[in-house]
């Protein structure tokens, strides 16, 4: 057969775009699965905003890391999530510390087992995998807790700047090497509900100050070495508000970390307070209010870090979910998708977030 000259242009401009979409294939949900970023008080993911119809899945197994990781579990759970709208979770890294992190009993950080690291590998693959986002909760007041055995490694830890420095420099920031490829791990959550450090003589009755250096030298480390956004579950609004009812002071705004860290670096990047409904004769129902009616200062976004996963007094999840989303509020984690008390498990949270994302599909899955 003889071609003309203008079809064999076309067969060889065929050819070349043929060519082209095998050697870079277009990206299926092109918006989800990128780095999560923010923009003014909103999460956005390849340009399009995200709202989180999120979760808390803290453990299967208590320090799963190094320890009993299952798998098996987790790819299932993660698959069921994602069936059922939840497009992120909250997963402690490590639970009470025993595990996983190599400490010394004078609080020096050497770095993590091969285990440790292993397992995480496995679980970011596996969320990658799945669709489903991931904020990492590093350690919480538990390590710092007199019921198990190391408990005095980690006071000593946080109390001394240059053993915070061997946490961040030989755990943390090689943490965040490892993963930050990966954009499902979209945030690390530093300490879970802090204010329990603070208060509760069993947790050490450890000083604010300790606790902000210990923040602001991580964000720093976390912020130079990686696009992954940084916050600290805080128990209650009562320390991360200026304004609010008895507050005592955002603990974590910028001046703050920054008075510790003279860096502009020592930042979170957005909150995300706990509510339980004990709290709400003191402080109300931030999913019934905007964010700074709560007592936050609004200049990023706000999410709501745990909360029941049975709804709140007098309200379904379904409607949490809802009017947080309708006041502001940009992104719901329920404790626990997985049932690890009494709070909410699957059966109670996957109602609420299945109304969302048949509600607002674009926001949960955008593309």
């Amino acid at each position: 057969m003889v071609y003309s000259r203008q079809m064999l242009s076309v067969i060889l401009v065929m050819s070349l775009l043929a060519m082209m979409l095998l050697v870079t294939p277009p990206k299926a949900d092109a918006a989800f699965g990128d780095r999560v970023t923010v923009s003014g008080t909103q999460f956005m993911a390849g340009g399009k905003r995200i709202w989180f119809n999120g979760a808390n899945t803290p453990w299967n197994s208590w320090n799963d890391f190094g320890g009993s990781f299952d798998a098996a579990w987790w790819s299932s759970h993660f698959q069921a999530l994602h069936d059922n709208g939840v497009n992120e979770t909250r997963i402690w890294i490590t639970c009470n510390g025993e595990t996983g992190i190599n400490i010394s009993t004078d609080g020096t950080v050497s770095g993590a087992t091969a285990a440790h690291w292993s397992n995480l590998d496995t679980l970011f693959q596996l969320a990658e995998s799945k669709g489903i986002y991931i904020m990492a909760t590093l350690i919480s007041f538990d390590h710092f807790k007199n019921n198990h055995a190391n408990y005095m490694s980690w006071r000593n830890m946080i109390t001394n700047n240059a053993k915070i420095d061997s946490f961040v420099n030989n755990y943390i920031i090689p943490f965040v090497n490892r993963y930050k490829s990966n954009p499902y791990l979209w945030s690390i959550d530093l300490c879970n509900e802090p204010d329990w450090i603070y208060e509760d003589a069993a947790n050490g009755n450890l000083s604010w100050d300790v606790l902000q250096t210990y923040f602001a030298k991580a964000a720093v480390g976390i912020h130079q070495n990686s696009n992954i956004l940084v916050t600290v579950g805080m128990a209650m609004i009562k320390y991360n508000s200026d304004t609010a009812s008895g507050a005592q002071g955002n603990k974590i705004s910028n001046a703050a970390l920054q008075a510790k860290v003279n860096n502009a670096a020592a930042k979170v990047d957005f909150y995300s307070p706990h509510y339980y409904d004990w709290m709400g004769q003191y402080w109300g129902v931030p999913f019934y209010m905007t964010p700074s009616a709560f007592g936050l200062e609004t200049s990023k976004p706000a999410m709501i870090g745990e909360t029941p996963g049975n709804g709140t007094s007098g309200h379904t999840l379904t409607q949490d979910y809802e009017n947080g989303y309708t006041n502001g509020w940009q992104g719901v984690q329920p404790w626990t998708s997985n049932g690890v008390d009494s709070q909410g498990n699957f059966n109670t949270l996957t109602p609420a977030t299945n109304a969302f994302r048949n509600n607002h599909g674009s926001l949960v899955f955008p593309s």
